[in-house]
């Protein structure tokens, strides 16, 4: 069983989700853990929110990005605090993830997995909301990466995942954009050979906020890890 578990939730002008999203980790997670809400800049509407929020939430802490700008480099910071004998889940802070989950994802590294993936493809997943051709490049990624390359998950693009901080430590990080990181790391710690498990989880839209997801900016990356699943 890992040592600790570490929640990483990036975060930019969140300040209409943050309070309800600590609350619903304080509620729905049972695993001892701490949270890192992870910022760019100072002036971030979400930071004096969560300091307000920090009394009632002793296992928060605010952590600047001081490794470059975006949603990427704010989740390669969370990994950096994460010791190697530890967990690690990343963490939307839209409110967008089956926080109920976390707990079984846990479970999973204990019986000996290294990566745990929220799957909304499999048997009890589901996905509800979101823009359409987003979902289905989605879904049409993760489905035919399991039935044809043979990746141990239907769902490769969530970034709903539970990780080993030793897998954070071994695996190379190369993505440059955003998302893409977590179909890197799955593509390749399944080529590496680490053991990738998945439990069925709901994605929710968000109801307030500004999503940052770049479709057409990001494709390319995802198409380049997407590929490479299928090499020998």
């Amino acid at each position: 069983m890992p040592s600790s578990l570490t929640i990483v939730v990036p975060v930019y002008h969140e300040q209409d989700n943050i309070e309800r999203l600590l609350d619903e980790v304080s509620s729905k997670v049972r695993t001892p853990h701490r949270t890192l809400v992870v910022y760019d800049k100072d002036d971030d509407p979400t930071v004096p929110v969560v300091e307000r929020l920090l009394p009632r939430h002793p296992d928060v802490k605010l952590l600047k990005n001081d490794l470059g700008r975006g949603v990427l480099n704010a989740i390669r910071k969370g990994f950096g605090e994460v010791p190697d004998d530890g967990a690690c889940i990343v963490v939307m802070a839209d409110l967008s993830d089956d926080l109920a989950k976390v707990d079984r994802m846990f479970e999973l590294l204990g019986d000996g997995y290294d990566l745990v993936c929220g799957s909304r493809y499999m048997r009890g997943g589901k996905q509800i909301g979101g823009p359409r051709f987003k979902g289905f490049l989605s879904r049409l990624a993760g489905v035919s990466l399991h039935a044809l390359a043979g990746l141990p998950t239907r769902d490769a693009t969530n970034a709903f995942r539970m990780y080993r901080g030793a897998l954070l430590r071994a695996i190379p990080i190369e993505s440059k954009g955003g998302f893409e990181l977590s179909l890197e790391l799955t593509v390749k710690a399944w080529r590496m050979g680490y053991r990738i498990a998945e439990v069925p989880s709901v994605w929710r839209d968000r109801t307030a906020g500004e999503s940052r997801f770049k479709l057409w900016a990001w494709l390319p990356s995802y198409l380049r890890w997407y590929f490479l699943a299928f090499l020998d």
